[in-house]
C-alpha cells in the first residue's frame, strides 16, 4: 500500500481519554493519524503508545495546541494535507468540562472558556477541513462516503447538566452544527455525524470513579449497570467514519449503556 493509498484522520483532544481511545482504533484500521492535545509531553506519549498499533504504511503525526485558537485548527489540517496529501475523516474531540457552578455565579471568563474548546473549536476545525474536502471531493460520487465528520459530543447535548450549563450548552450546539454542517455538505458526498457518550471511564469522570459509593450510585442509574469503556466509543466512531455507514449523515448515534431512557 502507497503511502497516498493510506487514509487518513484528524482527532483533536487524543492525548488520552476518548481521544486516544479514537485515534488507537483508526491506527489499528490502517488509518494514518494526527493527534492533538494541550500539552506536548501528554501528546508525545500518546504518539509512542498508539504507534504500537499501526498496520501497513499508516504512520502518527501530531501538533500540539488549544482547539480555541484559530491558527492551531489550520495547522491540524494543513498538518495532514502537507505530511500525508490527504485528509478523510476529521474526528471533532476536544472537550472540557470547565467549573462546577450555578448560572448565576459563573464569569464571562468560565462561559468563554469551555463554548470556545468545546464549540468553536469543532466549528474552526470543522471550517478548516471542509476546505480541503470540498475542493478534493467528486459530488459525482457521493452515493460513496469520500470524506466523514465526526463530532463527538455528549448525552447532555439533550438532558441538562446542573451546575455545568456551559458544557451543557455547548454539546447542544454540537448537535446543531453536526445537522446543519451536514445538510450543507451532502451534495458533495460528505457526512457529519455525533456520537452521544454517556458515562465513560476517562480522566473527565476521575473523581466520579474513584469514589466507590458514587461510581455504585451511578452504574445503578444506568440501564446496563456499568461505566462505558473509552473503546466503545472509538468503534462507533470508526463505524461511522467508514462504508458501512455511507447512507448515515446529520445523525448522533447515543453510546450511553441506555442513560438517557431513563433520564
Amino acid at each position: 500500500m502507497s503511502h497516498n493509498d493510506v487514509k487518513v484522520a484528524v482527532v483533536t483532544g487524543s492525548s488520552r481519554g476518548i481521544g486516544k481511545a479514537i485515534a488507537k482504533e483508526f491506527a489499528k484500521n490502517s488509518y494514518s493519524v494526527v493527534l492533538n492535545s494541550r500539552d506536548e509531553q501528554d501528546l508525545s506519549r500518546a504518539a509512542q503508545d498508539i504507534d504500537k498499533e499501526m498496520r501497513d504504511n499508516n504512520v502518527i503525526s501530531y501538533v500540539p495546541g488549544d482547539v480555541s485558537q484559530e491558527h492551531v485548527c489550520k495547522s491540524l489540517i494543513e498538518e495532514a494535507v502537507k505530511r500525508f496529501g490527504r485528509l478523510d475523516v476529521l474526528v471533532n474531540n476536544a472537550g472540557i468540562s470547565g467549573v462546577s457552578k450555578k448560572i448565576n455565579e459563573l464569569s464571562t471568563d468560565d462561559w468563554d472558556y469551555v463554548i470556545d474548546v468545546n464549540l468553536k473549536g469543532a466549528f474552526l476545525c470543522t471550517r478548516e477541513a471542509l476546505k480541503h474536502m470540498i475542493q478534493n471531493s467528486d459530488s459525482s460520487t457521493n452515493t460513496k462516503n469520500n470524506y466523514s465528520i465526526v463530532n463527538i459530543s455528549s448525552v447532555h447535548q439533550s438532558i441538562p447538566q446542573p451546575d455545568a450549563a456551559p458544557y451543557a450548552a455547548s454539546k447542544g450546539g454540537m448537535e446543531m452544527l453536526t445537522k446543519n454542517t451536514a445538510m450543507e455538505v451532502a451534495d458533495k458526498g460528505i457526512r457529519v455525524n455525533g456520537i452521544a457518550p454517556g458515562a465513560i471511564a476517562t480522566d473527565m469522570n476521575k473523581d466520579l470513579l474513584e469514589d466507590e459509593q458514587k461510581k455504585k450510585g451511578e452504574e445503578q442509574r444506568i440501564p446496563l449497570k456499568r461505566i462505558g469503556q473509552p473503546e466503545e466509543i472509538a468503534k462507533v466512531a470508526l463505524f461511522l467514519a467508514s462504508d458501512n455507514a455511507s447512507y448515515i449523515t446529520g445523525t448522533t448515534i447515543y453510546v450511553d449503556g441506555g442513560l438517557t431512557l431513563t433520564s
